[in-house]
């Protein structure tokens, strides 16, 4: 026999939504009073739905079974895959209605709509500075423990930032990805690109504003 909306066999009592069966109506209802009976026997975390268990162990054990077509990246869950797939296609469905940028993740979207807002979420307990998200947070702290996790495997050198790393090992490597448009020397920081730039230009006056002008041009 057919469900009809009407009949709402299946209704929370807490907030009303309407699920198709007792056992989702269950499982919803966790929602409200908090209840995640099924627990990583590795870490501490635990989940309101085995499924979702089943995926959160899979970050214990390294198991990636879902592989992608175009790069042969491999990830934990179908979601994961899906949302990586993007990247290939280019599509890019959660759209910022405050300007025209749009994003393949609505995490992202989350994140960029508090740009607008200046909304930061995350705070250092040590001296309250406020972060965007909990990674620049998590980052930040390593500050006050000290901790540098990030380690060079030519010399002893550690870094707290896995971006500092990156740049570092480029000096070993030789490696300068910045380079001049106009004379074409290469800098290893886009910081030092930026000030040599500066060099080719001049600034000149129109009678009406100060403008840059390329010296070359002159």
């Amino acid at each position: 026999m057919k469900t009809h909306i009407w009949d709402k066999p299946y209704q929370c009592n807490q907030c009303g939504k309407v699920l198709t069966n007792n056992s989702k109506l269950k499982t919803h209802q966790m929602i409200h009073t908090g209840e995640k009976p099924y627990q990583c026997n590795q870490c501490e975390k635990a989940f309101r739905e085995s499924s979702h268990l089943k995926k959160h162990q899979m970050t214990h054990t390294g198991e990636k079974p879902y592989q992608c077509d175009q790069c042969d990246k491999t990830f934990s869950n179908i979601s994961y895959l899906k949302r990586h797939q993007m990247t290939h296609t280019g599509e890019k469905p959660h759209q910022c209605n405050q300007c025209d940028k749009a994003f393949s993740q609505k995490s992202e979207l989350k994140k960029h709509l508090m740009r607008h807002t200046g909304e930061k979420p995350y705070q250092c307990i040590q001296c309250y500075k406020a972060f965007l998200t909990k990674s620049n947070l998590k980052t930040h702290q390593m500050i006050h423990t000290g901790e540098k996790p990030y380690q060079c495997n030519q010399c002893d050198k550690a870094f707290s930032h896995k971006g500092d790393l990156k740049k570092h090992l480029m000096r070993h490597t030789g490696e300068k990805p910045y380079q001049c448009d106009q004379c074409y020397k290469a800098f290893l920081l886009k910081s030092d690109l930026k000030t040599h730039q500066m060099a080719h230009y001049q600034i000149i006056y129109d009678g009406r504003e100060w403008k840059l002008s390329n010296k070359s041009l002159t």
